[in-house]
């Protein structure tokens, strides 16, 4: 072998070695984003699924729940009202409308049945709903208070927010923009993924 074929050689395998590389370090971010992605997405489900059972018990008890205790408790053995409301407009001689609001109670459903079946949720496990997924373990930050707003009224107001966010850009400035849904200072149940 001459001195060009060896030279070829080595070179080809040092090239090789560096396309493997590059390859490597491309393929290991696109791995992660999907691992964030899909830890996010799952996040982002249970979010949704504690709003849903914060508003449930908000309408049953006229607050929002406090510890996790009582969420749980209200899931397993609360219940939504079913009600119907009917309204009615009659027209007065002078012109004026009367409205009349009937509301009647058909009967109610448990919050288990409605909001977290089997058929949405088939994997639904009760003692891991307050459990961030993929974190091993850590617990969401569970805050339900009432807040006084302008002209002295008292509103209810939650919040829940992973504690330790997966996506670095999400970790930034003590997790500022970590996932959550409501709010501390607003009456609002919306998250803030949108």
């Amino acid at each position: 072998m001459n001195l060009t074929k060896v030279l070829s050689l080595v070179f080809f395998a040092i090239a090789a070695f560096l396309g493997y590389l590059l390859w490597k370090g491309v393929n290991d971010v696109v791995e992660e984003e999907k691992r964030i992605a899909l830890l996010e997405a799952a996040t982002i489900e249970k979010l949704e699924m504690l709003r849903d059972a914060q508003l449930a018990f908000q309408a049953s008890n006229g607050r929002y729940s406090g510890t996790w205790d009582s969420l749980k408790t209200f899931i397993e053995t609360g219940q939504i009202w079913i009600v119907e409301r009917k309204e009615t407009t009659k027209l007065l001689e002078y012109g004026a409308e009367e409205i009349t609001v009937t509301i009647d109670t058909l009967g109610s459903v448990a919050v288990m049945d409605s909001l977290f079946n089997t058929r949405k949720y088939p994997d639904f496990n009760i003692a891991l709903l307050p459990v961030v997924p993929g974190t091993g373990g850590k617990q969401f930050e569970f805050f339900a208070n009432k807040i006084e707003k302008t002209g002295g009224y008292m509103v209810s107001v939650f919040e829940i927010r992973d504690p330790a966010p997966v996506n670095p850009e999400r970790r930034l400035n003590n997790n500022e923009k970590a996932l959550r849904v409501g709010s501390r200072t607003d009456a609002s149940t919306e998250g803030n993924w949108k």
